[in-house]
């Protein structure tokens, strides 16, 4: 007989918990219409993304530094900061005075020197003849064969003095053109085609390249810019050659530059005892929107997915490998298995279990310890789900 009455007590036990299960779950998820309302999502299709979001600054891809490699007051400067300028042009001019007076030099002195070949050359032909008269004359015993000899060296002697000077010559002519090239360094011409950027002298001002070559002014290509972009080390290893990549600058944050990953630069900067390892992304700037030291927030594609069921993050209940959402239907609020695919900080892609324009449960309004709690947990005997956004990690997510 007791254990009979145990049985019972047992039955009823179970229908006692079963009942309080269900009557706290219709209470934690159906709506009260007189203190809470639920804040619901349409199931729609959409683009969704992931990304790794950085911060940069831009530059000009090719960029070049004029400077003098002669000393000198700056005599004329024939453009201003932001000329475009042609591959060639005249930029500036150097007094010239002291290398022109060079140049006059070493042609005087190689004038002298080739004078100087003339004469021997004219010697030698007169040391010739002397020679060959006295052969002739040592032939009938007129002369003496030391004097033959003698006029035999003095050609060979003036055959090397003829040499030696000719190696003077094209040393002078050597000089010369060096002293010449000195001379054409005091005009300072464009290596590049380009935008003149800065200008660092004034006219008047004295130069000085006898320790280093002084910098007169830059001249930037403007047409490709590149975003020198500074990404974490715990996010480098993600990131590669020809990745998708998009960036907006800070004075306009609607307008998006598209491009790819040009290179990821191997040697890090630290800065506070942090690893920020550079990225380089290059950009067409036909328009000139785009200036040199602009910043700009830089979000690397991870995973893309476009025309893609979505829901928004706080729709998603329960653990990461078992999620469910609430569906309102006629009868109440349905739970519901999904599957779930890319996932930001705001919205994930649906797989299976839901269709376009179904309703979900968002949260409840007008009972805030409630609603954080239904978001993050599952129903009772299931365990707590990932805090929203928490699989995107800090650095990413976002469109």
């Amino acid at each position: 007989m007791l254990k009979g009455t145990g049985s019972l007590i047992n039955i009823a036990v179970g229908l006692i918990i079963i009942c309080a299960s269900a009557f706290a779950l219709s209470r934690m998820y159906a709506p009260d219409a007189s203190s809470e309302a639920q804040l619901l999502a349409p199931v729609q299709r959409g683009d969704i993304e992931t990304t790794i979001v950085a911060t940069g600054q831009l530059e000009p891809k090719r960029y070049v530094e004029v400077g003098a490699q002669v000393s000198g007051q700056v005599d004329a400067i024939y453009v201003e900061e932001g000329n475009v300028v042609t591959e060639g042009q005249l930029l500036v001019d150097i007094d010239a005075t002291v290398f022109r007076t060079q140049v006059q030099k070493t042609e005087a002195n190689l004038d002298n020197k080739r004078a100087q070949l003339e004469q021997l050359k004219a010697e030698r032909e007169l040391a010739i003849l002397r020679a060959k008269r006295n052969e002739r004359l040592h032939a009938q015993d007129a002369v003496s064969e030391d004097e033959v000899y003698a006029s035999q060296t003095n050609v060979r002697v003036l055959d090397s003095k003829i040499s030696a000077s000719i190696a003077q010559i094209k040393a002078d002519e050597a000089s010369l053109e060096g002293d010449r090239a000195t001379l054409g360094f005091a005009k300072i011409y464009a290596p590049i085609a380009g935008t003149v950027a800065t200008i660092k002298v004034r006219q008047g001002q004295t130069l000085n390249a006898n320790q280093n070559a002084p910098t007169l002014l830059q001249i930037s290509d403007l047409n490709t810019m590149t975003v020198r972009a500074e990404v974490s080390e715990a996010d480098v290893g993600k990131l590669y050659p020809g990745m998708p990549v998009y960036f907006t600058t800070l004075g306009d944050t609607k307008t998006r530059y598209h491009s790819v990953v040009r290179q990821v630069l191997p040697t890090p900067n630290v800065v506070n005892d942090v690893v920020l390892y550079q990225v380089l992304i290059d950009i067409e700037n036909n328009n000139g929107a785009l200036m040199d030291a602009m910043t700009t927030q830089v979000f690397f594609v991870l995973e893309r997915k476009a025309n893609t069921l979505l829901v928004p993050l706080a729709a998603l209940k329960g653990p990461p490998h078992h999620p469910f959402v609430l569906v309102v239907t006629e009868q109440g609020n349905e739970p519901r298995q999904v599957k779930v695919g890319i996932k930001n900080r705001t919205v994930a892609e649906i797989l299976e279990g839901l269709s376009e324009d179904e309703q979900v449960v968002v949260g409840v309004r007008g009972a805030t310890g409630r609603s954080q709690r239904n978001q993050q947990d599952g129903p009772p005997g299931m365990p707590p789900g990932m805090p929203p956004g928490a699989p995107g990690g800090g650095r990413r997510g976002g469109f």
